[in-house]
């Protein structure tokens, strides 16, 4: 994207580089509250259209254009929320967020990458975690939208509710409601190394198609989720239960036995990524509760794997 550096009338622009240091924090909160790289960036693009549509005497009324950019985008995100339900509804399969690298991955497969990639300004966290993404997309609008601004970007409800467009008061319960979802849905979070041995040994039972090894692995109520988008092949409803996963695994694994599996980053947690001949055809993460993987998010759409397939 590119930024204008003048506001129209040959003078420089002062409020230049606070939209350069927000530009990350704009694409942080966008990724969280939809789910996609893509619609981030097109987020934080149109908050800058809108401020640069704005007079000079406009824009030198903003007392704090930081606080402005936010409020817009959140708005943005607001309206696409709501619009998203619907395009969901016609979406073929199961919709899973778009799998994020990590930095030093994302550099490392794209020659020539740097700070500019929209996917190196997004802080890996817990907010950003499949899991925790997953459970945001079963909020509404208001409820997504007033917990992530409360508790992950810690913006008081006094503001919150002015982008939302609800008194203080209701904006607290939304972000209570979506609190106890949080709660109810997700596992507690098991230490990263102990993840990490779990997806290891789950890629090494993969590789050598053992299917009692990979249930070994697997809680008994594991579940399978996969998103091809109706672009490439993939179960369209999720697969339940240890033993039908290993199995269906393990048939991927025959017809296709040219397949590359690495262990990586994604969302900010141990993950694994498929190559077929040397192209990133599959990214899956995992949600691990005690020592057994409870969930697997498997994304194949390839519309949602381009920060992981440019350059190779």
């Amino acid at each position: 994207m590119t930024t204008q550096s003048e506001p129209g009338d040959g003078r420089p622009d002062p409020t230049l580089s606070v939209i350069v240091r927000e530009r990350r924090q704009l694409i942080n909160l966008a990724y969280r509250l939809l789910g996609s790289l893509a619609e981030a960036e097109d987020v934080a693009q149109e908050t800058y259209t809108r401020w640069y549509a704005m007079s000079p005497q406009e824009r030198d009324a903003v007392e704090i254009p930081g606080a402005w950019f936010t409020k817009v985008a959140s708005r943005i995100c607001l309206d696409l929320l709501g619009s998203a339900r619907v395009r969901r509804e016609r979406y073929v399969g199961e919709w899973i967020p778009e799998p994020l690298p990590d930095r030093t991955e994302l550099i490392r497969g794209r020659p020539g990458a740097s700070s500019a990639d929209p996917a190196d300004r997004v802080t890996l966290d817990e907010s950003v975690s499949m899991a925790f993404l997953v459970v945001l997309e079963t909020m509404t609008p208001a409820e997504r939208v007033a917990f992530v601004l409360h508790d992950v970007f810690r913006y008081p409800f006094a503001e919150v509710a002015e982008i939302v467009g609800r008194t203080p008061a209701a904006c607290r319960q939304l972000a209570t409601s979506a609190r106890r979802r949080i709660r109810e849905s997700q596992a507690p979070a098991a230490p990263t190394a102990q993840q990490a041995g779990l997806v290891r040994n789950f890629k090494r039972a993969w590789q050598a198609r053992d299917i009692n090894a990979l249930i070994g692995l697997l809680d008994p109520d594991a579940t399978a989720t996969a998103d091809g988008g109706g672009l490439v092949n993939a179960v369209l409803d999720p697969v339940d239960g240890a033993e039908r996963i290993a199995r269906g695994l393990v048939e991927v694994a025959g017809l296709a036995p040219r397949l590359t599996i690495l262990e990586r980053t994604v969302n900010g947690q141990p993950g694994l990524v498929v190559q077929q001949d040397g192209v990133t055809v599959t990214v899956l993460a995992f949600e691990v509760a005690g020592d057994r993987i409870r969930h697997i998010w498997a994304v194949r759409n390839p519309e949602k794997l381009r920060s992981w397939t440019a350059g190779q």
